[in-house]
């Protein structure tokens, strides 16, 4: 069986951002050169998410006005974890969102649904974050 772990780094321009790293996942895979197997995708902080959905953007303002319901950042002093840092928000996006996927790898390629697409969520962005991207399989 093989085994191939890669990294990748994001540093969004805003605090809030959805990113569609399926290329990025799928260009790893190509590099593995595994042709069955499993895709382990996840968020190596924990204030971003991975998370498979559809690629459209009237959705994610959606998930964005969700979230700011559900979490809103401000007023910081809403939260008992913002003593040092503004970000307790972040955290429970994160939890809603969550922090992985993991994809069935058929015949050397990622085995999606017809609109399914891997997001990198970001909640406290503005500076490096990783991803970890790990495959097994033959």
């Amino acid at each position: 069986m093989k085994s191939y772990r890669k990294e990748l780094t994001f540093n969004t321009k805003t605090r809030r951002a959805y990113v569609n790293i399926t290329p990025h996942v799928e260009d790893a895979l190509a590099e593995s050169g595994v042709r069955e197997g499993l895709c382990l995708v996840n968020a190596m902080h924990i204030t971003a998410s991975v998370f498979i959905n559809d690629n459209e953007s009237g959705l994610h303002r959606d998930f964005e006005r969700w979230l700011e319901k559900l979490a809103p950042e401000k007023p910081y002093e809403q939260y008992d974890h913002n003593g040092c840092e503004d970000n307790a928000d972040a955290h429970l996006k994160r939890s809603v969102m969550g922090r992985e996927v993991v994809a069935a790898i058929t015949n050397g390629k990622l085995d999606l649904g017809t609109w399914e697409q891997i997001f990198y969520g970001e909640f406290d962005g503005k500076r490096n974050k990783r991803v970890l991207v790990k495959i097994i399989g033959e």
